[in-house]
């Protein structure tokens, strides 16, 4: 099979790379990444000798690009968004680009080239906050931020293709990811990389907001299952059922690593802060039999260790100019202290 992965420097998309071409033989993939500030040839290093791997650096919202490199393509797995919901909140108009626009680009690239299954991958964040019990595949999407918004949109085009045109798109929506490889602004690695350094976390408002983390391992495990035998149409959560309040998370990684709770910096709420999600996730795991392999309590110790061992790879990413100026407009320079 020929897998077109798009955003395969970036996070999650890297360690699907990964765990494809190590665990199917037959997989050869080519990588679209159009290597924004997020996206890191070092998460890949190594299969640039791999003649089942290539790299294109192309912008999923150019037609005449996708439409080139999608021709031969089996099938298509589409991770590449603009992610993280404070720089949403500062600018929306890049998300609206590369998550809606860039879909429906990529879908018509798609449809042109005869690929015959499509994943989109998204997340719970497109359900909105939800009080109480679990969100389901069949419900409403209420997206509160500009992020959320642009993510929700995403999935009613990807859907409307399958419903319009019979293409075979296959919708994933997942809980908080955390693992190797992400980028050090998002809430986990930040903490982590932060307290390596005895600097301060910012957490925002009162820090009960409620979040389910999922290991990015088992994340990949599930597309995986999804892309060989997921039905066409269809949408699917996946989430841990771990849940964890953000003051929780926090006191807990700074214990696992012997630091102290003064290293926590109470900041404003962000605008439209989700108070909590929770995702039902009984459908793939009916259908396909998926389930999380790695405990909480196991995958975190496996994420500290990883930056704790790894300081060449987000040390140098810390210092970059579009991280500084992120902080700066963000948290405020005396944050980053």
């Amino acid at each position: 099979m020929r897998v077109a992965v798009t955003g395969g420097l970036g996070f999650i998309g890297s360690n699907f790379v990964r765990h494809m071409l190590g665990k199917h033989p037959g997989c050869s993939i080519i990588n679209i990444d159009k290597l924004t500030y997020a996206g890191n040839p070092a998460n890949l290093r190594g299969l640039e000798r791999s003649p089942r791997y290539k790299w294109a650096r192309a912008d999923v919202a150019d037609t005449s690009a996708m439409r080139r490199l999608l021709k031969g393509a089996d099938a298509v797995v589409h991770f590449a968004a603009e992610t993280h919901v404070d720089r949403s909140i500062l600018g929306a108009a890049e998300f609206v680009r590369t998550n809606v626009l860039g879909t429906q680009v990529l879908l018509d690239a798609a449809r042109a080239c005869g690929v015959s299954r499509f994943v989109h991958v998204g997340t719970d964040e497109v359900y909105g906050s939800v009080p109480r019990g679990k969100s389901r595949e069949s419900d409403n999407l209420l997206p509160n931020s500009p992020y959320a918004a642009s993510k929700a949109a995403a999935d009613l085009v990807a859907r409307s293709y399958f419903r319009t045109y019979g293409f075979p798109v296959i919708i994933t929506r997942c809980s908080n990811n955390f693992g190797p490889c992400q980028y050090p602004e998002k809430a986990l690695p930040l903490l982590v990389t932060n307290a390596l350094e005895d600097r301060r976390f910012p957490l925002y408002g009162d820090g009960r907001q409620m979040r389910d983390w999922l290991y990015v391992q088992d994340h990949v495990l599930a597309l995986d299952l999804v892309l060989r035998r997921g039905r066409p149409g269809e949408i699917y959560n996946i989430g841990a059922g771990a849940p964890i309040t953000n003051l929780e998370l926090v006191s807990k990684v700074l214990k696992l690593m012997g630091k102290p709770s003064s290293l926590i910096t109470r900041v404003p709420d962000r605008p439209g802060h989700d108070r909590r999600y929770a995702l039902d996730c009984s459908k793939i795991r009916r259908e396909l039999g998926w389930k999380p392999v790695y405990e909480f309590e196991r995958a975190l110790r496996l994420s500290v260790e990883w930056y704790a061992h790894n300081r060449e790879w987000w040390e140098p990413l810390k210092r970059h100019t579009a991280y500084k100026q992120y902080c700066a407009r963000q948290y405020g320079a005396k944050k980053e202290n």
